[in-house]
């Protein structure tokens, strides 16, 4: 794959980030890269959740089922939780397929699929346990 024409676009939610190659002339092959240097395809990365799977690749499938055939992808994961980062591979595969065609945009746009979702998690703030959560009060 390294001698092939790509485009790459990052993608982000949480804490998590992901660095999306998009090879052009592929056969359909997503290979994931974690920070721990182990490498999977996509499908045996999210293991049985089918749901993540299909919301990571929903920038491809809004395009049209044959769009999953027509690329490879290389993906690196860095930060914790599977949903964060099929929505941070969701976006970096829609701004990848933007930066390869960009007639590609006014499909994917109603579908929110170029939006970055910007909800993180709040501070702890000092006399607090979380958050939010304070000690408990006692009467005595």
């Amino acid at each position: 794959m390294a001698n092939k024409e790509y485009t790459y676009a990052i993608g982000r939610r949480k804490e998590t980030t992901a660095v999306v190659k998009l090879f052009g002339n592929g056969s359909g092959s997503f290979i994931i890269k974690t920070s721990n240097g182990s490498t999977k395809p996509l499908a045996d990365y999210f293991g049985g959740n089918l749901y993540l799977l299909e919301a990571a690749l929903s920038p491809l499938n809004t395009l049209g089922a044959d769009y999953l055939k027509k690329f490879d992808a290389e993906i690196v994961v860095n930060g914790w939780g599977i949903s964060g980062q099929a929505d941070a591979i969701k976006l970096g595969f829609a701004r990848a397929l933007i930066e390869w065609n960009p007639d590609f945009r006014p499909t994917l746009k109603p579908y929110g699929l170029l939006k970055r979702d910007p909800r993180i998690k709040e501070r702890k703030k000092p006399g607090l346990k979380k958050a939010r959560k304070g000690p408990t009060w006692s009467k005595r």
